[in-house]
């Protein structure tokens, strides 16, 4: 396990407030839909046990993780809510996940036989969900194997088939071919319910929505809602978020980035700081020494692509290249002490840095952004 740099001046703030406002803001999308708040991949890097419990204090009626260890973190740090694992998991781990009391998704037949094995084995009533593929193209029985799935998952005695589901790929998209096809996937979904319904064979919950869902398609709010990027402050695209804005609504990011300077030098005019003695400084300078680098989710390509961090409220950049532990701040003939706070991701003053400006300049999306937030940076609730 990585060792959590709680001795360091660095750590990932998660304000509980701001998720508390994002999930109201769902709320008040999807009104009488039960909304579970995906905590998978370490909480989008936000930390999976500060996450759940800011979610769930929030608002949220569930959780949802990737994988099986996920789900037991959560239950050893003491989460008595449902937690629904939203792939089909590997049968050498379906006894441990079901002792655990995690709810599964089958995806395929097999797995539905290997999960009706598992759960005789175990014994005990235990909570599953059927994923149906309706265009994602990744896992799921196939919408004409649904109504076989159900059956052989509600002849055991030991699973109770509480669920229903598919998902979107491209309900975050403003284009024509791509809302018709998310239509489509709720035309196709809803076909399946009927009939599995006119077979007495329905089970109470469906859900369909991803945050994009929960945002554009209101058709697709049904029992429930998979929260994942608007629980952390972020639209999937700017398309959503301008519909918000037009609501009177926004979403408030939960991740803040703090450190503070560790070491401050000056330079000479023309000196070429860190490894690789890449650019050299245009006049005599302050560096200032940050405790940061590409081990904790700043990759190296941030320097040409132009990253800035903020001290006493001001935007300065990197002078040299990014280190594992370390960044080096130019900050011109600015005074700039050891001890000063430095935001790498959120606002000091009235300058922000954002999530989606990382993003910009890695070229890369939001989600992948916050879930490469190293490990050991400690993950602190703050209201």
């Amino acid at each position: 396990m990585t060792a959590e740099g709680i001795h360091r001046p660095a750590y990932v703030e998660v304000s509980t407030s701001a998720m508390a406002h994002n999930i109201s803001v769902l709320r008040g999308l999807v009104r009488d839909s039960k909304i579970c708040a995906v905590v998978k991949a370490n909480g989008y890097g936000h930390g999976a046990t500060v996450a759940a419990r800011a979610a769930l204090a929030g608002g949220a009626d569930s959780l949802a993780v990737a994988i099986v260890d996920e789900g037991i973190e959560l239950r050893e740090n003491g989460f008595t809510a449902e937690i629904l694992v939203l792939a089909e998991i590997d049968a050498a781990a379906l006894p441990v996940a079901l002792r655990y009391g995690l709810t599964l998704t089958i995806g395929s037949l097999a797995g539905a036989k290997e999960t009706i094995s598992a759960a005789t084995g175990v014994g005990g009533l235990h909570k599953v969900h059927l994923k149906v593929d309706t265009g994602m193209g990744r896992m799921g029985v196939l919408p004409q194997e649904a109504l076989e799935a159900m059956k052989l998952l509600r002849a055991s005695d030991y699973l109770e088939v509480e669920g229903i589901f598919t998902h979107f790929p491209v309900a975050d998209s403003s284009g024509e071919d791509d809302c018709a096809f998310t239509a489509a996937q709720i035309v196709l979904f809803n076909g399946i319910i009927e009939e599995l319904s006119k077979e007495g064979l329905c089970p109470a919950v469906h859900h369909l929505a991803n945050s994009a869902g929960a945002m554009a398609y209101p058709d697709a709010h049904q029992s429930l809602v998979r929260a994942g990027l608007a629980l952390y402050g972020y639209a999937p695209s700017d398309w959503l978020r301008n519909q918000l804005v037009a609501r009177g609504e926004q979403l408030q990011p939960v991740m803040t980035i703090r450190a503070r300077v560790s070491a401050v030098r000056r330079v000479s005019e023309g000196a070429r700081p860190s490894y690789g003695r890449r650019r050299g400084v245009l006049k005599e300078s302050t560096i200032a020494t940050v405790p940061f680098g590409y081990a904790d989710g700043f990759p190296r390509r941030m320097f040409d692509a132009g990253a800035e961090v903020l001290i006493n409220g001001k935007r300065y950049p990197l002078a040299g290249m990014v280190t594992m532990d370390q960044l080096l701040i130019d900050c011109g003939d600015d005074e700039v002490q050891r001890g000063d706070e430095v935001i790498l991701m959120g606002t000091q003053g009235s300058e922000s840095i954002t999530t989606e400006e990382w993003a910009q300049r890695l070229t890369t999306i939001t989600w992948e952004v916050m879930c490469g937030i190293g490990a050991r940076l400690p993950r602190v609730a703050t209201a």
